[in-house]
């Protein structure tokens, strides 16, 4: 597994946690193979402009993934060498403030924003109640495993 890293900020962001919540991510799902995942952390003004020019929501947001496997194309397993998946960006502003409003850790919130997008580049989705429930859980799942509990 290889995480490429771009910190645009001045948050001491701690790589090695960023890792841990992939890897775990990768482990939950039973994907064993070399994988390549970008991962920025960046601020409120940078993701809003991404947001926008995306997905066309004007206005910040905490998390984006930007998946490469297209999964109603294309498994996991059609993939041959390292498996691309994707691009996560974090806004540390968004992230800081979320859990604080949630009363736990900025490593918490990173974490849980790491294993939320992780499931985006691994296909899963949110658009319906069954969906959410369905990602959500894994999310809890993945967290409570590295010890990253509410």
């Amino acid at each position: 597994m290889r995480v490429l890293f771009d910190n645009t900020t001045d948050f001491n962001l701690d790589e090695d946690l960023i890792k841990k919540v992939i890897k775990a991510s990768l482990d939950y799902e039973g994907i064993k193979d070399d994988t390549e995942v970008s991962f920025t952390l960046t601020d409120n003004d940078t993701i809003h402009m991404l947001n926008k020019k995306h997905r066309g929501i004007d206005r910040p947001t905490d998390v984006l993934s930007f998946p490469l496997i297209d999964f109603s194309q294309e498994t996991v397993n059609d993939t041959k060498g390292t498996l691309y998946l994707g691009d996560i960006i974090i806004s540390i502003e968004k992230a800081l403030s979320q859990a604080e409003e949630y009363g736990h850790s900025i490593e918490r919130e990173l974490g849980f924003l790491t294993a939320h997008s992780m499931l985006h580049l691994l296909g899963y989705d949110h658009m319906t109640e069954d969906e959410e429930k369905v990602m959500f859980a894994k999310q809890e799942d993945i967290l409570n495993k590295i010890g990253l509990r509410r």
